[in-house]
């Protein structure tokens, strides 16, 4: 086995660790939502991200945007909106400067189930983290996610 061999095994394996902690992390938060507040995962992400839009100068996210955010594609982004407009989690105007344009805002009832599941999200967040810390192959990934500086 080369040099170039190894490293590019040391890269696949390192890449298995990052993927196995995020879908473990994922899976437990998506328990906890759905059991405390028939939420999935996505659906909060969408809720979350929507929630911190604003009416200034870009503040408003476009489908694209909102895809990217949440990382789906564009169709299950325009789904996913779909289901929570339909519980009345989300509404949706038509940009006033760009007819084409379609822009979809958090209702009071989505703000108040978001505020109400972060608790939630953040325990299980950190209940996830905590228990990956103590595989040895995960250590060290969860070390570097918890030193992230929080966003401005």
């Amino acid at each position: 086995m080369t040099a170039t061999d190894l490293a590019l095994t040391a890269l696949a394996q390192g890449w298995c660790a990052l993927s196995l902690l995020h879908g473990r992390i994922e899976a437990h938060i998506e328990r906890a939502l759905q059991a405390g507040h028939d939420l999935s995962v996505r659906e909060y992400s969408l809720l979350d991200v929507l929630s911190r839009q604003h009416d200034g100068e870009g503040g408003h996210l476009q489908m694209k945007q909102v895809a990217d955010a949440v990382v789906l594609s564009q169709s299950a982004t325009t789904r996913l909106v779909t289901r929570l407009e339909d519980r009345g989690l989300l509404s949706r105007y038509l940009c006033p400067t760009d007819r084409r344009g379609i822009y979809t805002d958090v209702t009071e009832a989505g703000l108040t189930l978001l505020e109400e599941a972060r608790p939630t999200n953040d325990t299980a967040l950190r209940q996830a983290l905590d228990e990956a810390a103590k595989n040895p192959e995960l250590a060290p990934l969860v070390r570097v996610v918890e030193s992230l500086p929080a966003p401005a």
